[in-house]
């Protein structure tokens, strides 16, 4: 059976799929678009286009496997996706695996836990930002007024916060895989009471319910990845986990928007609650506690009885960072749609200028750039990210044009790039593996408050939608400059403790 064994590697399978894809796109291209623009027969482009459409999906399925099973440079990943969409693409880089391949430069690895991990975040975000489009709709549509929906909305966001200080608390005393495992299968089963709702009041229990139970898992999750990093590879761990994030953000949106007006509200949750219990059965099988003995899991279980947590500079960044973070989050989602709309553009523009950030977001995430996480003191990246991104709010309430916009958007992302691994990374600097539980769970809650904060507060100020961005700016360039004073004074201090 060697030929199974050489048809299904990673690359192998890359290679079939890409050389599939390469010919439909010729298909495509030199027979369907031809036939439809010149003899008059569009269907014949509906009909290649789809085929392809399901043949790229296949093909994107394939190189994600490789990236896991292979394990190679990310370089490889995105030239496979580039080639994608460029004519004979394909062929080309079939050649140069083949030889690659033939040279024995790519070994199958194991799968890595941290993949799992990594799957379970995307499903967390994913449970997030897929209710962002279509769940005013459908509290309206069940007879909510205005004022209620609004309150429907942010009833998740303050029971997410109650949950997030819980599983802080649950997963020091428990263990994050425990927590984890909890977090999934309770968020999938509350994810399927939306199929029961059929007035208001049942919303807003199942709302309650969803938010506090949908808090569990994220602090939990990334306290477990910060346990079995590194210190000096944080800030590039952090940054991979950040793409999660990111691409949960472009694809979350975008696909309950299109799914839900196909079907219906508690179709798409349903389709997401499907992905959580299958990542539950994951983590019941290979999530486990890495401790060698019984004695040394008890050990381990007093300190955490005993873990207490106390603030240190690193924690205070930390938290400053993710309610700025979030802060400046809040205000684009509140003030980006309206700013566009007045300057006369439709809201498809307000949603590619949001994915333009996150887009640049995830390729920095992604990249060798992350890297320079490890390399750059974290201090610094988070006075860096915190500045480019309030420079970013200014820019936005001065920009008139597209153009401008999506080149402020990329700025923006590029100062989110580097924000979030450098406050993760200071986060998990600033605490032990017996209290760190009850650090992401307090860092998490303050992501969920920076939010609200935002629009509350902004909408209590009562001032216009440029005011707006440009008093966002302001306070975020003010928290960068308390960062760097604060940071000056230490190594200062440091510095002459050592005469």
């Amino acid at each position: 059976m060697n030929w199974i064994r050489i048809y299904s590697h990673p690359v192998t399978l890359v290679r079939l799929t890409g050389v599939v894809d390469g010919i439909s796109l010729l298909i495509l291209l030199g027979i369907a678009m031809p036939l439809k623009y010149w003899a008059g027969l569009p269907y014949a482009v509906t009909l290649v286009g789809t085929i392809h459409g399901w043949i790229v999906m296949v093909y994107l399925a394939a190189i994600l496997y490789a990236q896991i099973r292979i394990q190679w440079n990310f370089l490889w990943t995105l030239a496979s996706i580039l080639a994608a969409f460029i004519p004979f693409g394909n062929f080309v880089l079939e050649r140069m695996l083949k030889r690659k391949q033939e040279q024995g430069l790519f070994p199958v690895k194991p799968i890595p836990i941290t993949w799992l991990v990594y799957a379970i975040i995307l499903f967390t975000f994913l449970d997030l930002f897929t209710q962002l489009p279509v769940m005013t709709t459908y509290a309206l549509a069940l007879g909510a007024s205005s004022m209620l929906a609004g309150f429907i909305v942010g009833m998740y966001s303050l029971t997410n916060t109650i949950g997030n200080v819980m599983a802080g608390i649950l997963t020091d005393r428990w263990g994050a895989h425990m927590i984890i495992k909890i977090g999934l299968l309770m968020t999938s089963f509350s994810l399927l009471l939306y199929n029961f709702v059929e007035d208001v009041m049942l919303l807003m229990i199942v709302r309650f319910v969803h938010g506090f139970l949908g808090g569990l898992i994220v602090p939990a999750a990334f306290t477990y990845m910060a346990n079995q990093t590194k210190s000096e590879k944080q800030g590039s761990q952090s940054a991979i986990t950040g793409s999660f994030v990111g691409i949960a953000a472009i694809i979350g949106p975008a696909y309950s928007g299109i799914m839900a007006s196909r079907t219906s509200v508690p179709f798409v949750f349903t389709t997401v609650a499907v992905l959580g219990l299958v990542l539950f059965l994951g983590a019941l099988l290979f999530l486990r506690d890495r401790r060698a003995s019984r004695k040394e899991a008890a050990e381990d279980k007093r300190k955490r009885r005993a873990g207490k947590l106390s603030l240190n500079s690193d924690m205070i960044r930390a938290f400053v960072g993710a309610l700025s973070l979030m802060f400046s989050q809040g205000t684009l989602a509140y003030l980006l749609p309206a700013h566009v709309e007045l300057l006369g553009y439709n809201s498809r523009v307000s949603g590619t200028l949001m994915s333009m950030f996150g887009i640049v977001a995830v390729a920095v995430f992604l990249l060798p750039t992350n890297r320079l996480f490890d390399r750059i003191p974290p201090v610094y990246s988070f006075a860096t990210g915190l500045g480019l991104m309030g420079i970013s709010q200014i820019l936005i309430s001065q920009s008139s044009s597209t153009a401008a916009l999506y080149l402020v958007l990329t700025l923006y992302g590029l100062g989110f790039s580097f924000l979030f691994p450098s406050i993760n990374t200071l986060l998990a600097h600033g605490t032990t593996p017996e209290n760190r539980g009850q650090a992401y769970g307090i860092f998490y809650a303050l992501f969920s408050i920076g939010t609200v904060a935002s629009s509350w507060g902004l909408g209590l100020l009562n001032i216009s939608y440029v005011s707006g961005f440009i008093v966002t700016g302001c306070m975020l360039l003010t928290c960068t400059i308390g960062v760097l004073v604060t940071a000056k004074h230490r190594v200062a201090k440091s510095e002459s403790m050592h005469v």
